[in-house]
């Protein structure tokens, strides 16, 4: 197993590919800290890994706020002593244009989608620096590829992929790897939301699978 002994902190673990990813880091052996704003969801997924074998711990986190990260670190140490790995995976979706999104919106999605990276890595890199630990940041092919009604969405994903090549450039020379992933559609619920607000949601959904090498969209197993 990859990541035996490991202790893995997933960020928006309740759902979609941070579920699946959960489930997938304990079938590699990890110990996961399932972290995500949805109660429900986050206790959900850690009895699906205590179901196949592995550990887990929920800790309710709303990434967009310092003192909730704060006890998301805290917690993480109580239950176990070490950190190895970050998934920065939290994210919203607001299937808006510029001039549609309310200021509200706006903020709610830049705090949540980039600055929950900033806030998770800002309060775990000293104990990743311990144990040289990983960091990989969700960030979408919509940092290169940008798609109608989700301006903000794009504009942090391609944030993301730049605070990450800063991140690894200040802490690769401590050991800190530091990466994110870019994938295309997943048929989760980011997406799912996405197609929703289209105005043919089937069509939407069969013309996003054909922009993709393999002729249709990705699953949330396959990024985990």
């Amino acid at each position: 197993m990859k990541l035996k002994d490991r202790v893995a902190v997933i960020t928006g673990a309740g759902s979609g590919i941070g579920r699946a990813s959960a489930l997938e880091f304990a079938k590699e052996g990890a110990r996961v800290v399932v972290a995500d704003i949805n109660r429900n969801g986050a206790v959900e997924t850690v009895k699906r890994i205590e179901q196949a074998g592995g550990q887990a711990h929920a800790v309710t986190t709303d990434v967009a706020d310092a003192a909730s990260v704060q006890n998301l670190v805290r917690e993480t140490l109580r239950v176990w002593p070490q950190v190895h790995v970050l998934f920065n995976n939290a994210a919203i979706q607001i299937n808006k244009t510029v001039e549609e999104t309310e200021v509200e919106e706006w903020n709610r999605e830049i705090a949540v989608n980039l600055g929950g990276i900033f806030l998770c890595c800002k309060f775990f890199m000293p104990h990743l620096r311990k144990t040289k630990g990983a960091i990989v940041n969700m960030s979408s092919v919509n940092g290169f590829f940008v798609e109608p009604i989700c301006a903000g969405y794009c504009a942090t994903k391609a944030a993301i992929i730049g605070l990450t090549k800063a991140m690894a450039i200040d802490h690769g020379k401590e050991g800190i790897r530091v990466n994110c992933i870019c994938p295309g559609y997943i048929d989760a619920g980011l997406a799912e939301g996405y197609f929703e607000a289209q105005p043919d949601p089937a069509a939407a959904r069969a013309a996003a699978g054909k922009l993709h090498a393999l002729g249709r969209i990705g699953r949330p197993e396959e990024v985990g």
